[in-house]
């Protein structure tokens, strides 16, 4: 009867410390929210660059791309992290690799972000627009989540792959939603 007493009560603690990180996911979602909607209520826009792109929105589908190409390999190097595939070379080479894919990755989209929140701002003109200012909107804060996970100790272990997987989620949602539409409407021509 006492441990499962202590059981329950150590569970109950482990759902407790997920409180926090939706907090953290909730807050730093909403704060996204408020920037873009300020941005789209017709304050000043700051300055704007397109690096050596035609213009910003090819930056922001290209940089976008490469950033959901990183992606794609931050699942196929956690999945080999985690042993759920095997292949070399063996040792911490997969945990180094994994980690610097996903720090390019998520430096790949603060311009984006940055344009995104500051120029456009928060758009539900039709469903494509809806669900991409939603999910942009929740991007930093999974990804804030994670990087808590990664860190701390003490969390369930599918708890660190059910944030990863999230967090690829809505960037791959984001792609869909903005980079895909935006080569389909505007095909590459060689």
């Amino acid at each position: 009867m006492i441990e499962e007493r202590e059981r329950s009560t150590s569970k109950l603690r482990n759902w407790l410390r997920f409180g926090p990180l939706l907090a953290i996911f909730a807050l730093s979602s909403l704060v996204i929210r408020l920037l873009a909607g300020r941005s789209a209520a017709g304050h000043p826009p700051p300055p704007f660059f397109h690096l050596f792109f035609s213009d910003p929105i090819h930056m922001k589908a290209w940089l976008a791309t490469v950033a959901f190409t990183l992606a794609l390999f931050q699942i196929l190097s956690a999945a080999r992290i985690f042993e759920l595939f095997h292949f070399a070379p063996s040792g911490r080479f997969w945990s180094r690799m994994h980690r610097m894919s996903g720090y390019l990755a998520i430096l790949l989209t603060l311009p984006v972000a940055y344009h995104c929140i500051f120029l456009l701002g928060f758009e539900t003109t039709g469903p494509r627009h809806a669900i991409h200012s939603v999910l942009g909107s929740a991007f930093y804060g999974a990804f804030l989540v994670k990087v808590i996970l990664v860190r701390s100790r003490g969390f369930p272990g599918w708890a660190l792959p059910v944030a990863g997987g999230l967090l690829f989620a809505i960037l791959a949602g984001l792609w869909l939603t903005s980079s895909l539409h935006f080569f389909n409407s505007n095909p590459i021509t060689l």
